[in-house]
């Protein structure tokens, strides 16, 4: 879930931004067209660019980074924020910097695994500052009703984990 919901979070940090799913088997965002279609058919100008303030999500609809590579990097130079949500095995040549994002539970049988964002789960804070001393953002508790807003595809309202999402855009990944 965190996968799925991580990205519309960054994203709603801007006043603008799209979020486009690069995974083929990534979640079922709502969205007019999805990625697939946009490289099948065309995008329209309106697609290219945004004709209103707000978050706008782009279903994959199936289809892999190499396929979408133009259309990525016209919607990369068209929107003023674009937020990629990546397959668990990346592409190497993402035309973006690449934001790892992972729970930080107890005990020892999932260490940190590097620099990165962490939501940390009941009790999984204990590193919080080892990690934001080697460069890496802990996030504070995800509040249910926000979870539950991006889950549902609207806007959440602020909380302290939004707004900590906002930090992202000022570091060098």
């Amino acid at each position: 879930m965190l996968g799925a919901i991580a990205p519309l979070a960054l994203a709603t940090t801007q006043p603008t931004a799209l979020v486009v799913d690069l995974d083929p088997r990534g979640p079922r965002y709502p969205s007019a067209r999805s990625l697939r279609e946009l490289v099948e058919e065309g995008p329209r100008a309106a697609d290219l660019s945004p004709t209103r303030a707000g978050v706008a999500a782009l279903a994959n609809g199936g289809i892999g980074f190499e396929e979408s590579r133009d259309l990525v990097d016209l919607l990369l130079r068209g929107w003023p924020a674009v937020v990629l949500r990546l397959p668990l095995q990346a592409p190497a040549d993402v035309p973006a910097p690449i934001v790892p994002v992972h729970l930080l539970t107890p005990g020892r049988m999932f260490p940190p695994q590097g620099r990165g964002v962490y939501q940390p789960i009941r009790g999984g804070s204990r590193l919080r500052s080892r990690l934001e001393a080697d460069g890496s953002l802990v996030l504070p508790a995800a509040p249910r009703r926000v979870v539950r807003s991006l889950l549902e595809g609207s806007r959440p309202v602020a909380s302290r984990w939004a707004t900590a999402w906002r930090r992202v855009w000022g570091v060098s990944w």
